[in-house]
């Protein structure tokens, strides 16, 4: 945060590079969830930060609309902020939706300018009528004017796989990035050779990963990226954590010292760890 203050008095103060002309508009883009990171946006100082410098904010929340908050609105409901702090709200259809496209929101005039300016509006094929009737089943079902508690079952079920998820995983001393409400769950493998034996062993046990190195990564924080789901159940979590146990053995990746299992910690005189 302190980083963003820094960019945006810069370019209050400074203007534009050449002319030092004040800017028109200042845009902050942000992601509800980062794709790589599993870290949720801290949306209240970003607010605050856009407030005070008087900017706008632009929101993807292509992984957090349908997984986030109470009742899976994203994370402007995981924080309780007001939508109308979010000057333009963007998602994509293809992942809690289960359909294709994407959607940008906001006010009224914004979206008569992109149906009028925007390629994606006057230059490509409209969605299909199965497609569209898609989106809406699943936005009734989220939000639960379709009758019945399915959307609602479902959001806490994801919240529930999630925790449960990335607590076995620090149990194992693997190291994750973040928030631990996050369905985005990164486990560093560090060494593109490590992520590649591991997708291969994934692969002979008939499991789906996502391997994610340079440069989508830091050279050397190549990661496996799991994305949980409420269709998941506990034996198919219990499988692949059993897989990542034997892995994380085999590939020597269990670095972590965070574990949060309530066993004591004996150390020596040379800082060294030992049996209790």
């Amino acid at each position: 945060m302190k980083n963003l203050e820094k960019l945006l008095r810069d370019a209050v103060v400074r203007g534009q590079p050449r002319t030092h002309r004040a800017w028109k508009k200042i845009l902050i883009v942000v992601e509800g969830i980062y794709s790589m990171e599993g870290s949720i946006v801290r949306l209240p100082e970003i607010i605050a930060l856009k407030k005070k410098y008087k900017a706008y904010l632009y929101l993807d929340e292509a992984h957090s609309i349908g997984a986030v908050g109470p009742t899976g609105r994203g994370v402007v409901e995981y924080f309780g902020m007001d939508p109308e702090d979010v000057d333009v709200m963007m998602g994509t259809f293809t992942k809690s939706f289960g359909s294709v496209g994407g959607y940008i929101a906001g006010k009224r005039d914004l979206v008569d300018y992109l149906r009028s300016h925007s390629h994606s509006a006057f230059y490509a094929t409209s969605m299909s009528a199965p497609i569209a009737e898609q989106i809406m089943r699943v936005m009734k079902c989220i939000m639960g004017s379709d009758g019945t508690l399915t959307g609602q079952q479902r959001v806490n079920q994801l919240a529930e796989n999630t925790r449960y998820f990335r607590q076995k995983l620090h149990d194992l001393k693997l190291i994750i990035y973040g928030n631990e409400d996050s369905p985005i769950v990164p486990v560093l493998m560090y060494m593109p050779t490590k992520v590649g034996a591991f997708a291969r062993h994934m692969l002979r046990k008939k499991i789906g990963v996502v391997i994610v190195g340079f440069p989508a990564t830091p050279i050397a924080e190549a990661r496996v990226r799991f994305c949980i789901s409420a269709a998941h159940t506990k034996e198919m979590l219990d499988k692949v954590l059993l897989e990542l146990d034997i892995m994380g053995d085999v590939l020597n990746v269990k670095h972590s010292r965070n574990s949060r299992t309530n066993r004591t910690v004996v150390y020596d005189e040379n800082n060294i760890e030992l049996d209790a």
